[in-house]
């Protein structure tokens, strides 16, 4: 591991997930009730014992650079390790990057400080728990060039994925981009491999790679679509099976979990994993947590128990942050961040409130996303109407309502997150 630098690709804008991401980079969206997407990622690395990780930003990175410098320095006396943020500089020119290959393209130079003999090209956009360091151990002991996590899914599932046709020793044979007839596991007709988007690098093998990819007038400089699908051809790639593993403390349970939020509906779902009583992903194990910066104000708090009067503040089946304050509301399967507010009579079902939103008196909520510092008047309703809703907000495709505070006429110039 002291010979490895890990490189997140942070800087994506995330478009299917707006209006989330209008004023955040998709790296830097809250997920469940106290941490940010990024978190999941930089967890595993630091679990797994990598330390020495950049962190290539671009789309609207302000709050992500401040939440990695809140919750994600480590010792500053320890010059070698370190998480670091690293800008869209545009140093071989004036564009932005063009793809995930092409942001690591134009940042080359993160190398020559480090000399790695590997380079993990990890994505910071997904939800699970990985033990990055078997992986590595993997990637070694097959003498490979390149590694590519991959997920066991159901054959009839995979044409949604990028999927990767391996032989029966673990190297790749192909890969296609979301194919009609996705290929077999050799033992295993019924399911897939697919990629994951987490990558193994031999530094030589990525630096011939991404200059042979930049030279290329056609190239789209996405990992996937441009360099996954004929590195095989060129240099040894292996499949490390993610199912293969679990991390410290877990479950068999938890075997295999994975989670691309990069949909309203995909996040809600992930979400809403978490209010289960079993959820498959624990964020409760001590051996592999996972660290997000520590939330100011008090604890959350629970008022008011009149219950002539229906005035009762309750939550169940639920994840309550800190400093949130349930006043006499009612909380039903959702997930509630930090400083959050539910008042007197008002009802909350199956939603997600991110950090300080404050319903208001006698509103009701139904499979709802609010961002952050709504403030949802008195006696609103939403999630009961569709055709209203879809009128005023934005609405997924599974009748997700997103609620933002454009919506209801509250933007504050100065409030940026």
């Amino acid at each position: 591991m002291r010979d490895t630098l890990a490189l997140v690709l942070a800087g994506g804008e995330g478009r299917r997930l707006y209006p989330l991401t209008r004023e955040r980079s998709k790296p830097a969206v809250h997920f469940g009730g106290r941490y940010r997407l990024v978190d999941f990622v930089l967890s595993n690395l630091v679990n797994s014992g990598f330390q020495r990780i950049k962190v290539l930003t671009q789309y609207r990175a302000t709050s992500l650079v401040r939440h990695l410098a809140r919750a994600w320095t480590l010792a500053s006396t320890v010059v070698d390790e370190f998480i670091e943020p690293v800008p869209a500089a545009m140093n071989l020119g004036p564009t932005w990057f063009r793809g995930t290959a092409d942001a690591i393209y134009q940042n080359l130079d993160l190398l020559r400080d480090v000399r790695p003999a590997d380079v993990l090209v990890f994505g910071s956009d997904h939800i699970y728990k990985m033990d990055i360091g078997l992986m590595a151990e993997f990637h070694r002991a097959m003498g490979a060039d390149l590694t590519v996590a991959t997920l066991r899914v159901p054959r009839e599932e995979a044409h949604a994925f990028g999927c990767v046709h391996v032989d029966a020793s673990g190297w790749v044979r192909g890969f296609v981009e979301k194919p009609e007839d996705p290929p077999t596991i050799p033992g295993d007709p019924d399911h897939t491999l697919v990629s994951m988007g987490n990558y193994i690098f031999r530094t030589a093998t990525l630096l011939t790679e991404l200059r042979s990819n930049a030279e290329r007038e056609t190239s789209t400089h996405d990992f996937g679509r441009d360099i996954l699908t004929q590195a095989h051809e060129r240099v040894k790639v292996a499949a490390y099976d993610f199912m293969t593993q679990l991390c410290p403390g877990e479950s068999e349970h938890a075997r295999g979990y994975w989670r691309d939020v990069g949909t309203i509906d995909s996040f809600f779902e992930a979400n809403m994993d978490l209010v289960s009583v079993e959820p498959r992903l624990n964020l409760y194990n001590d051996m592999w947590p996972i660290r997000g910066v520590t939330l100011g104000g008090g604890p959350c708090k629970f008022v008011f128990a009149d219950e002539d009067h229906h005035r009762v503040g309750m939550a169940v089946d639920s994840i309550v942050g800190s400093g949130t304050i349930i006043s006499g509301g009612h909380v039903s399967g959702s997930v509630v961040f930090n400083n959050a507010r539910v008042n007197s009579f008002s009802q909350v079902t199956d939603s997600i409130l991110f950090p300080g939103v404050d319903v208001g008196r006698n509103a009701r909520l139904t499979r709802c996303i609010v961002d952050k510092g709504v403030r949802i008047p008195a006696g609103e309703v939403v999630g009961e109407d569709p055709k209203l809703d879809r009128e005023r907000f934005t609405v997924s495709e599974g009748g997700v309502v997103v609620v933002t505070r454009q919506d209801f006429g509250q933007r504050d110039e100065f409030d940026v997150d």
